[in-house]
């Protein structure tokens, strides 16, 4: 293109004729023809040079400015959360092979697992295992107290946060509660491990850890755990513990005032009736109660 002073002097009428021809080789003079064309429609008689030329050079020599967008937090917040919900259930649906059951208070329920293994969980536990990894690793996670009944085959284990339970087609129950673990079991061999060490229980055998210290448990020649049938049986254990488990089966909450939750609780209880149930906690340890809607008051016979 042309220089500045060139097209201005064109502008002007003040090229000579040699000039003239000149531009007219310029690529862009059909342009300039235009721009002089425009110029001439206003209602000024003579062209502003000056002017003409600055709109023509801002429009054929400068380049275009990029232009510049404020970028929408708002959009941007939505368009990433659909992003993270996206992603997460992506990962939920592809990734994510948890299965797990649960119960609520005063329920039992029973749960088949993929090798037809049975599992049935007491009262407020909770079951979860990889089913994705369950032909090559038959592991599972207990919160609260189940009995399993295990098919024969590879190596079974159930990881609880006090201990694991390690066995080979046998039937046994783990009970793990605050301050509490404990597996009975009834068929074949059981391995508890227990603070890095193991213990082998063979049928009738007990392994019990209440508040941190193993307790010596005489033999059992029970078939199944007494909640299956409806009711919860304690030998020499703390009645905190007793307590706890009565909460559990009867949705209520229980206070003992002046009472010595401590001391140790044999006998047992049934699920079906809470009258029955409380008198056959607080006979034997000479305790009398009170209920108030949801609510049980234990204390010391002869106090109130």
């Amino acid at each position: 293109m042309k220089n500045e002073k060139e097209i201005l002097k064109w502008f002007n009428n003040e090229l000579s004729s040699k000039e003239i021809e000149d531009l007219k080789q310029s690529e862009d003079f059909d342009t300039l023809e235009k721009i002089a064309h425009y110029a001439s429609q206003l209602e000024t008689p003579k062209v502003d040079a000056q002017v003409a030329f600055e709109a023509f050079n801002a429009k054929n020599f400068s380049k275009k400015k990029t232009k510049e967008r404020t970028l929408n937090f708002t959009a941007f917040y939505k368009i990433a959360a659909v992003l993270v919900v996206g992603l997460t259930s992506a990962y939920f649906l592809f990734f994510n092979n948890i299965t797990s059951f649960e119960t609520q208070i005063a329920q039992t329920k029973s749960v088949i697992l993929p090798d037809l293994s049975e599992v049935i969980l007491n009262s407020t536990s909770k079951l979860s295992f990889d089913e994705k990894k369950w032909a090559d690793d038959r592991t599972l996670t207990l919160e609260g107290e189940a009995y399993f009944k295990v098919q024969k085959g590879q190596t079974f284990s159930v990881k609880t946060t006090v201990g694991i339970v390690q066995v080979l087609g046998t039937q046994f129950n783990v009970k793990e509660r605050k301050n509490y673990f404990e597996v009975h079991c009834y068929e074949g061999l059981v391995r508890v491990t227990y603070n890095k060490e193991t213990i082998k229980l063979p049928p009738g055998k007990t392994f019990r850890v209440i508040n941190g210290t193993i307790e010596k448990i005489a033999d059992f020649s029970t078939k199944n755990p007494s909640w299956l049938e409806q009711e919860s049986s304690f030998i020499k254990i703390p009645l905190n513990q007793v307590i706890a488990e009565l909460e559990r089966q009867y949705d209520v909450k229980i206070k003992a005032e002046g009472v010595n939750t401590s001391k140790l609780f044999t006998g047992s209880f049934t699920h079906t009736d809470k009258d029955i149930a409380l008198q056959a906690i607080t006979i034997p340890l000479k305790l009398s109660y009170k209920i108030k809607g949801k609510t049980i008051l234990l204390y010391n016979y002869g106090d109130q």
